[in-house]
């Protein structure tokens, strides 16, 4: 899938998509601006592979001075609980399953910062789902950006 959709971008917006890397923009910008300029719907996950396959590397935010560069705490949130009585904003955990779902590439579990669990996976298009534990629950918006990014290092370790 990745590779059509570099092929179908025309070497300006390639070069537009380099552009807006080394502004600095996140990946959610790349994928917004993608749609609202070119009219390329991508997901999220798609998004990290155009990016990737233009061999485009996103930048850092600059720390602020005096400011230490943030931790994110991987313990799951039955281990926060019992540390803390209760999980720590913004902390999320993922875990990935040994044996993948039917019909996945990839599946595990995910622990949101307020203890609501979730199944996801990765299916053969390369959209992800996700299954919440409890029908109807929303993560908060922070967790599920932590959500995304600690996927993608999961995925980026197993060579997806």
């Amino acid at each position: 899938m990745e590779q059509l959709i570099q092929m179908n971008l025309t070497e300006e917006q390639r070069m537009r998509v380099a552009d807006w890397i080394s502004q600095g923009a996140k990946l959610a910008e790349v994928q917004s601006r993608l749609n609202q300029e070119f009219g390329i719907r991508l997901t999220y996950m798609e998004t990290r592979f155009l990016v990737d396959d233009l061999k485009l590397t996103l930048k850092d935010p600059e720390p602020k001075k005096n400011e230490a560069p943030p931790v994110l705490d991987k313990k799951p949130a039955e281990e926060k609980k019992s540390a803390g009585g209760s999980p720590q904003p913004g902390k999320v955990s993922v875990g990935v399953d040994q044996i993948a779902r039917p019909g996945a590439l990839a599946s595990g579990k995910v622990t949101f910062s307020d203890g609501q669990t979730a199944d996801w996976y990765l299916d053969q298009m390369g959209r992800l789902g996700v299954i919440p534990a409890k029908q109807g629950y929303k993560p908060p918006a922070q967790d599920v950006q932590e959500f995304q990014l600690a996927l993608q290092e999961q995925l980026q370790r197993m060579g997806l």
